[in-house]
């Protein structure tokens, strides 16, 4: 290929960039990307069926059979049944509608121990082979012990709900979901590594700061939906813009000290996460619009930029939808799917304008 001539920054002008190479390696890595995608929808369906407390222990070997017969459905509801959640919730609930619950939190285990088997297992085979080695060996080995701590950080969570008070909490809520966003992006990106030669040049300095700001805001926001969701926040004030007679809940400062509000009083928290996604709306339309026009940014980005502010409107739409629906579940979960294909865009975004050096 061709490079065209370059400005002085060493940005390359007007020259497409190739199609990506999927060699078995990133097909492997982006594939893996997509299963934490699907892993953290499975994760908002039990959240908002409030299924993530139906199953009390955690058996990583043993806890992959489901109950073979009613002798063992028999004790896994018995356990629950000793649950904050069921005394304080949900007593006197019958086996037939605990298994509707279990069902959910069982594949969403089930859905990560796959993921486990799909990354290692190809893993020792290209290690073995010499596909990788070096660096990426060691970048791999990351991300593996990364996903076994997204593992245990999720049982983690569970045990919070599991002890005094019938919900998990949202702290450690935000914690798992931030840990498998941060999973499925470095995945992402490491996976366009391999796939990729990079014969774009690197973008100019103030294109690539705004991209990294765009995805720092996206994974800020995200945070403060965790925080919302976990403290059923979005249950409360479902009207837009406004919360109450204002633009601010009239009990939005009422712990002290005031940072407290903005982190567990239920209406600053659902305010936080409004204005945080409105802002970062703005400056991730703007990110996209830049990338979409600017003469010194590849075919690549330019699409990248077309989708991006494509997804942020529709994501802002969800969010809005998500409160006037009073959470209805589908909405809510795509709501989430959005915030993660958010990231996963922002991630492409921030691999095509690094690029290499001139």
């Amino acid at each position: 290929m061709t490079i065209a001539a370059t400005s002085p920054a060493g940005s390359l002008k007007a020259t497409p960039n190739p199609a990506l190479s999927l060699t078995p390696v990133a097909r492997w890595l982006l594939l893996c990307a997509a299963m934490v995608f699907i892993m953290a929808v499975i994760g908002a369906m039990t959240r908002l069926t409030e299924s993530g407390l139906s199953i009390v222990r955690w058996n990583p070997i043993g806890g992959a059979l489901p109950p073979l017969s009613e002798a063992d459905w028999q004790v896994l509801f018995d356990q629950y049944r000793q649950t904050p959640q069921y005394l304080a919730v949900n007593s006197g609930m019958s086996l037939s509608d605990f298994k509707g619950i279990f069902w959910w939190e069982w594949v969403h285990r089930q859905w990560g121990r796959l993921i486990g088997l799909v990354f290692f297992l190809p893993f020792l085979w290209f290690a073995v082979t010499r596909r990788v080695q070096g660096r990426l060996l060691l970048k791999l080995l990351g991300l593996f012990m990364l996903g076994g701590l997204q593992g245990a950080v999720g049982w983690y969570m569970v045990a919070s709900g599991l002890i005094d008070v019938p919900a998990v909490s949202h702290y450690r809520l935000a914690l798992h979901l931030s840990l498998a966003t941060l999973l499925m992006a470095l995945l992402i990106y490491v996976g366009l590594g391999v796939a990729d030669t990079r014969h774009q040049l690197r973008a100019p300095p103030g294109i690539r700061l705004h991209a990294k700001l765009g995805f720092i805001m996206v994974f800020v926001t995200l945070i403060w939906g965790a925080f919302v969701a976990g403290l059923d926040a979005g249950l409360i004030y479902n009207e837009f813009p406004n919360m109450g007679p204002g633009l601010f809940p009239e009990e939005g400062l009422k712990l002290s000290p005031v940072w407290k509000n903005f982190v567990e009083n239920h209406a600053a928290v659902q305010f936080a996460h409004r204005w945080l996604a409105l802002a970062t709306g703005v400056v991730v339309l703007l990110l996209g619009f830049e990338a979409w026009r600017s003469p010194n940014t590849s075919t690549r980005a330019r699409k990248l930029g077309l989708a991006l502010m494509a997804m942020v409107c529709v994501q802002i739409a969800l969010g809005i939808a998500t409160l006037r629906t009073h959470v209805d579940l589908h909405v809510a979960v795509t709501h989430q799917a959005g915030a993660l294909t958010l990231i996963a865009l922002l991630t492409a975004l921030n691999y095509e304008l690094a690029g290499r050096q001139a």
